[in-house]
């Protein structure tokens, strides 16, 4: 309801800022009072009689918009905060019979209660609007002609169910596209890892050949970086790659229009220039099949919402259920419908602000720590594999010299 009202006044600021007065030479004052309404030839006096409603109306929808665009900023700078991975202190914390009296002693930081504070606030006013005029009317303060706003509760008994099950099913879908989400980059993590262990263990060569695989695994880690910038808004991918691969290398992908496929080329171009048999060069091609799909996976979710047609309805369900909620509940309740008024509308807002927040997935994984540690891991993984090979190839010669002609390993005596 508060939205569109914001709406309503915003379209008629920007109606009346496209007739902003402007003088009109050579059009007398009695020639422009017997002219009909001409927005390029209005009056540029400061003394019209336009000018205090559009300062009025100015003034009006700045203090409207200032506790929703208050709470709106402080909940998207929350949305862009880096998430983290749970470690096993993370989980004792999480299980810990303290964690009521923590969650509840750090609502004020919640962005979800902070979200809530404009439709929550415009509800509970227009319950305390509502029992102030059914006192008056109960008072004789007003004329008689004026009637108590009074109704049966049987329709909310009613539709009551049907309310419940909205939300539900609301959260539900929402909860969906986030565990759809989470899997998506599951399998984007694992295919990286894979193709690089793969790519690390193909390549023996030296030189040229080894400067190809390095640059190769590097573009292999840059991938989940682009693909995690092209979803979540307000990303730096040039300062989150600058370390990653060249300077050249970023300059042209920052040009390119699909960051997350020019990396995908980078790849597929870098495999190709490896002195590798076609079965082994096919294999690590069809690895990069999954990080396609990841792409795919992600630009659907990030393209395509819940069907607003659902979201509508939700909302629109909500406001009506909370605007007749006083009417409903006076004649049991009289002045107890503010708070009544008050605890449904932060209780099932709240319950339909999670479902918007969980709706859009990526800013609620810790992506970043995600694609930290696919680094982490290929360095490592390139760092270990010349131990790992001279340790098997000592073995490989240990082995064939205890060997007996017989096949069998001789067994050490104790």
């Amino acid at each position: 309801m508060y939205q569109s009202m914001n709406l309503s006044f915003s379209s008629n600021l920007n109606h009346r800022s496209l007739l902003k007065p402007r003088s009109c030479p050579g059009i007398s004052a009695r020639a422009r009072r017997s002219l009909h309404f001409n927005p390029s030839c209005l009056s540029s006096d400061p003394k019209s009689d336009d000018s205090p409603p559009v300062n009025l109306s100015s003034k009006l929808i700045s203090l409207l918009k200032a506790v929703p665009n208050w709470s709106d900023g402080i909940k998207e700078r929350r949305m862009q905060q880096k998430r983290s991975l749970y470690t096993h202190e993370n989980w004792v914390r999480h299980r810990s019979s303290l964690r009521h009296l923590r969650h509840v002693s750090s609502s004020a930081s919640s962005r979800v209660i902070l979200s809530l504070i404009p439709p929550v606030f415009f509800f509970t006013t227009v319950a305390i609007l509502i029992a102030c005029y059914n006192s008056a009317v109960d008072m004789d303060w007003l004329p008689s002609l004026f009637p108590v706003l009074r109704a049966s509760s049987l329709p909310y008994q009613l539709t009551a169910p049907a309310l419940a099950l909205l939300l539900v099913f609301r959260t539900e879908a929402s909860y969906s596209r986030f565990e759809e989400g989470r899997k998506a980059w599951v399998k984007i993590i694992t295919g990286t890892n894979d193709l690089a262990r793969q790519v690390i263990s193909s390549v023996h060569g030296s030189g040229d050949e080894l400067v190809i695989r390095d640059t190769l695994l590097r573009y292999i880690a840059a991938f989940p970086v682009a693909l995690k910038c092209h979803v979540m808004y307000g990303s730096d991918i040039a300062g989150d790659l600058q370390n990653v691969i060249e300077a050249d290398d970023l300059s042209f992908i920052l040009g390119s229009k699909h960051r997350p496929r020019c990396v995908l080329q980078f790849i597929s171009e870098s495999i190709q220039l490896l002195k590798l048999d076609n079965s082994k060069i096919q294999m690590l091609e069809s690895k990069m099949l999954q990080l396609q799909e990841g792409i795919g996976v992600c630009e659907q979710l990030m393209g395509i919402p819940i069907p607003l047609s659902y979201t509508r309805l939700t909302s629109r369900f909500l406001v009506l259920w909370h605007l007749t909620l006083p009417v409903i509940l006076w004649d049991d309740c009289h002045w107890n419908v503010v708070p009544a008024t008050f605890i449904s509308a932060a209780s099932l807002f709240c319950i339909e602000e999670v479902g918007v927040l969980i709706e859009e997935p990526f800013s609620m994984l810790a992506l970043d720590e995600l694609c930290d540690m696919v680094l982490s891991n290929i360095d490592e993984a390139v760092e270990s594999q010349k131990v790992i090979r001279r340790r098997i190839t000592a073995k490989k010669r240990l082995d064939g010299i205890n060997r007996p002609s017989n096949g069998w390993l001789k067994s050490s005596s104790k």
